[in-house]
């Protein structure tokens, strides 16, 4: 055995397999063993966690880290402060909500200098899919993007348009012949404008009303654009990935395209498995989303697609916005910025839903680390314990308890619906390629996140 740099060693080491005592040994940043719990080289430096949980850094690949541009919003310093302190060591930026929009090669270099020297942790991009820039693509990929996400209804930002069929159809044709990703926010406005319809006579008390925001982002919405993308999909065999999945109903609608062995996936949100529309007040509008957040029994079939494998991970698709933009004062629904501020709680909400439902802490490494890493090609590099793979940890007390305060986040802006929830697992220490990023509350030297490619 060659002599690390250090070993780290914990009595509960987690993987998809297994928990296990032992310990990762780590050079140059990278992962060179796990061993044993008494395999050490004479002479070694030891990290040692004791009994909390050691596992791989999680990845997060749907953030809206809204810089430059909106940074009044976010932005690049805060955002990857609040995943270092959440366990989160890789996170992909969306496309949106940063002006420029990450839409052309420019665009592209842009927000990457813009991230350079600010970020704790890695940070990859998304390109944008919007009308007329499939012209952008290959030099976007070759730059290193991760695949393009685009909208199929209204985005809420003028500077990124939704994509029609036709817009859909010239964006997968040309993704399939670079075999790149395509990302869909899917809703279509049909629906969205049938229901809103039913709604323009409403009074402000009744914006208020979450049930009547539910009901103007009906999951036909939702069902419609995954059966149109799929349909497309079936044509061009792109890859097509759901963001997002809040209708549990478009779980069927992707079991039946596996049946025909199309490479369609998709991811479900925090908010999706932790709240339900029942438990909403009115007028709480850091509450709104799109997709909405749906109804219990919805919930809950989210959660069994999780855990046989039909949705493949788990997102934040932190959103966050100025305060002023939730109208909270008015409380109403129909004005308020859609997007929930999340990032930094993303280990502990899921390992509280796990608890909750009497289910183990094994799910986390699939949905949060693995699971993840594969969709975005970075197998073997980041996400797992695999020899090679860079040495990023995230190390946590799954027992501890708290209630959440918005003093705890280190997002810019601290309004998040989680304010006040009572959450399980808290994250001790946050390592990046084998370097402490966080510990207990504190952030460790300068920051070293990386422009993370496929």
């Amino acid at each position: 055995m060659s002599q690390p740099d250090f070993v780290i060693r914990s009595q509960r080491i987690l993987t998809p397999d297994r928990i296990q005592a032992g310990t990762i040994h780590v050079e140059k940043g990278k992962i060179t063993a796990v061993a044993g719990w008494n395999e050490i080289p004479p002479g070694c430096p030891v990290v040692e966690v004791g009994n909390d949980v050691l596992m791989p850094g999680l990845i997060d690949p749907h953030v809206h880290l809204n810089e430059p541009g909106r940074t009044e919003w976010e932005g690049f310093a805060t955002a990857t402060r609040a995943a270092a302190a959440g366990g989160i060591t890789t996170v992909v930026d969306m496309p949106l909500n940063s002006i420029p929009p990450t839409t052309t090669l420019a665009h592209l270099e842009t927000k990457a200098e813009a991230a350079s020297g600010q970020c704790q942790v890695d940070v990859g991009f998304w390109g944008g899919a919007i009308p007329g820039n499939s012209g952008e693509f290959a030099a976007m990929l070759k730059a290193g993007v991760f695949g393009f996400k685009c909208f199929m209804v209204d985005s809420g930002v003028e500077e990124f348009p939704f994509v029609t069929e036709s817009d859909l159809r010239l964006a997968m044709r040309e993704l399939a012949r670079l075999d790149g990703q395509l990302l869909a926010h899917a809703e279509l406005g049909g629906p969205i404008e049938a229901a809103c319809a039913h709604q323009s006579h409403f009074s402000a008390e009744e914006h208020r009303r979450y049930h009547n925001y539910l009901a103007s982002r009906p999951p036909a919405a939702e069902n419609e654009a995954i059966a149109l993308l799929i349909r497309l999909c079936r044509e061009y065999r792109t890859r097509t990935h759901i963001v997002h999945l809040s209708s549990s109903a478009g779980i069927d609608l992707l079991c039946d395209s596996w049946d025909d062995d199309l490479p369609t996936t998709a991811e479900t949100c925090l908010h999706y498995l932790h709240f339900a529309a029942e438990e909403i007040p009115d007028g709480a509008t850091e509450f709104k989303c799109a997709p909405p957040i749906r109804e219990r029994a919805n919930q809950k079939r989210l959660w069994h697609g999780l855990m046989d494998g039909m949705i493949q991970f788990v997102v934040s698709d932190h959103s966050p916005c100025t305060p002023n933009l939730k109208h909270q004062e008015t409380g109403d629904f129909s004005q308020a910025w859609g997007g929930i501020s999340s990032l930094q709680l993303g280990l502990s909400v899921i390992w509280t839903g796990l608890e909750k439902r009497g289910l183990g802490m094994e799910f986390l490494p699939q949905w949060m680390c693995e699971g993840p890493a594969q969709f975005l090609g970075l197998s073997g590099r980041k996400g797992s314990f695999s020899v090679g793979a860079d040495a990023d940890f995230v190390v946590w007390n799954p027992e501890a308890e708290f209630q959440l305060a918005a003093e705890q986040l280190h997002h810019r802006h601290k309004l998040t619906p989680y304010a006040g929830q009572t959450l399980k697992g808290v994250v001790r220490e946050t390592w990046l390629r084998g370097e402490k990023i966080y510990e207990n509350g504190q952030f460790v030297g300068n920051p070293r996140g990386a422009w993370i490619k496929p």
